[in-house]
């Protein structure tokens, strides 16, 4: 099946690209499972953009690269820090109902920023943004979406029927979870727009498929990935035995919230940093973690019950009632909250126009390294890469549609010498294990021994996990844990290459930050 452009995922940055090439082109929008139930949806705390009278571009701009370690591409910074609150007024034009005070945006505040910026839907911004993305959408006789479909590998010059062997990329191998069919799917131009890889971690605030599906089709294709060490780990997850991912947002603290240790009740973040709970991600997560593993903790508390209630309640409502259905009430008892894997700040290599290395095969959002986030990503600039490089891919295909070729006739998915899989247990067994190696060797700390234990064990699953992919047809669960394994390999490698402590990336061996802040490049 042949379409203008294909896009791989349907969160906020896929939508974006969509609605802006379906103006003018036919657009399909593939996606695993039902549409719009990436990470997007999860994202409480908002959108960070410059619309204070007393804010400006250029102090967004050294927040970003601050937090970032300075390991930002200065040009990148700018280039969507300026874009923001055009980004604002399209997403309110489509509707996404943004709280207000009086006439005006109201704004919060998170941890990094100098400055009132985080534009939000009370404590569920990307709800109402992915719900708002969708509904436009679903309303472009344009756009195609196509749930119920994880792709396989992008398909490539050698995938040609007149074998080419280059790199351009003409669209996707896809699964059909309902039937078990692989299909080819393909296109002039194809955006990636497939979310992170949280899920490489056993404790994750990331959606079930964020198995870094994107980024490893594009190594597999011969795309370059760049800075894969720098994986955030969020500061506040909720600790519950039965609720594995739910998320306590970054605006909890920008709005007063204490962390503290439960045995002494001491505040502790003042000990860590000057900036105490406003301080970056990275800082807050290693205070976080070297409190639990100091006093063999589960958790830590996080409390802003000295806050009137009702000024809780009006600015936290979605987790005040997850919460109390929990037997927790925020506004009378401390949150037990630990650190978790939260976002994904390497990737995909792209330029300003979201293009890759690879012709025809451009990215946004997470699954990418657009030099934004550094080496870590400041709070709520995710939300803002992802509309900012939608707008910039769709954009420069569309400037550029005449210079596309039709797609050449492909060859079809081979399933002959394959067969239906009588062990199912081994994928469940490797993702278990990819999970716990990485908590445990390639987490919020790191040393140059553990790295290389996991290196050693990737090693050893991966032939595994390519003896069972070469002999059994495809599932979700199988090309989930490829990916998986694939992006856990990215990463142990790349934090191997970084002789440094820089932003997310902490090892005990390399404690001090060099003097020239270098990226983390792969080749494939």
């Amino acid at each position: 099946m042949t379409y203008d452009v294909i896009i791989v995922g349907s969160g906020a940055a896929g939508l974006t690209a969509a609605l802006a090439l379906g103006e003018h082109l036919e657009v399909l929008v593939v996606a695993k499972g039902a549409q719009g139930t990436g990470s997007t949806l999860w994202a409480q705390g908002g959108i960070a953009a410059v619309l204070d009278s007393g804010d400006t571009f250029e102090e967004h701009i050294r927040d970003t690269m601050v937090a970032g370690a300075g390991l930002n591409r200065l040009e990148t910074v700018e280039f969507v820090i300026e874009r923001a609150p055009l980004a604002i007024e399209r997403l309110t034009e489509l509707g996404v109902p943004f709280n207000m005070e009086g006439n005006a945006l109201h704004l919060t505040r998170e941890g990094g920023h100098s400055h009132r910026r985080i534009v939000h839907v009370d404590d569920a911004t990307g709800r109402a943004v992915q719900d708002a993305l969708l509904k436009a959408a679903e309303a472009n006789p344009n756009i195609t979406l196509l749930g119920g479909h994880a792709c396989i590998d992008l398909i490539t010059g050698r995938h040609e029927l007149r074998y080419s062997g280059s790199g351009r990329v003409w669209g996707v191998y896809a699964l059909d979870e309902a039937t078990g069919r692989v299909e080819a799917y393909t296109a002039r131009a194809t955006v990636l727009a497939t979310g992170g890889a949280g899920r490489c971690y056993l404790f994750s605030t990331a959606p079930r498929g964020a198995t870094g599906d994107g980024i490893a089709m594009a190594w597999r294709a011969g795309a370059r990935v760049s800075n894969m060490e720098m994986m955030q780990f969020h500061p506040t997850c909720l600790y519950n035995l039965d609720v594995k991912n739910f998320l306590i947002t970054e605006a909890v603290r920008g709005e007063g919230g204490h962390l503290l240790n439960p045995r002494t009740g001491h505040r502790y973040m003042p000990d860590y940093d000057e900036r105490a709970e406003l301080a970056p991600r990275d800082v807050v997560a290693r205070a976080n973690d070297a409190e639990i593993k100091r006093d063999g903790l589960d958790y830590v508390h996080l409390d802003i019950s000295h806050k009137p209630p009702e000024f809780v309640k009006h600015h936290f409502p979605t987790i005040y009632e997850k919460l109390l259905g929990l037997g927790i009430d925020m506004t009378k008892e401390p949150i037990p909250v630990v650190p978790a894997q939260h976002y994904t700040c390497g990737g995909i290599v792209i330029d300003l126009n979201g293009r890759t290395d690879l012709p025809g095969l451009y990215a946004a959002g997470e699954c990418t390294e657009s030099g934004l986030h550094g080496a870590n990503r400041l709070a709520s600039n995710s939300l803002l890469e992802c509309f900012v490089f939608g707008e910039a891919a769709a954009a420069d295909i569309l400037a550029h549609w005449d210079a596309f070729d039709e797609p050449p006739p492909v060859r079809g998915w081979d399933e002959s010498r394959v067969t239906n899989s009588d062990e199912e247990v081994i994928i469940k067994q490797n993702w278990t294990e990819i999970r716990r190696f990485m908590w445990n060797y390639v987490g919020i700390v790191r040393t140059t021994r553990r790295l290389e234990r996991a290196q050693h064990r990737i090693k050893m699953l991966r032939d595994e996990v390519d003896d069972y992919y070469g002999h059994f047809r495809v599932s979700t669960d199988l090309i989930e844990l490829r990916n998986l394994l694939e992006c856990a390999g990215l990463i142990v490698n790349s934090a191997l290459k970084r002789h440094e402590s820089r932003g997310l990336h902490y090892t005990l061996d390399f404690p001090r930050t060099l003097p020239m802040p270098r990226d983390t490049v792969l080749l494939p």
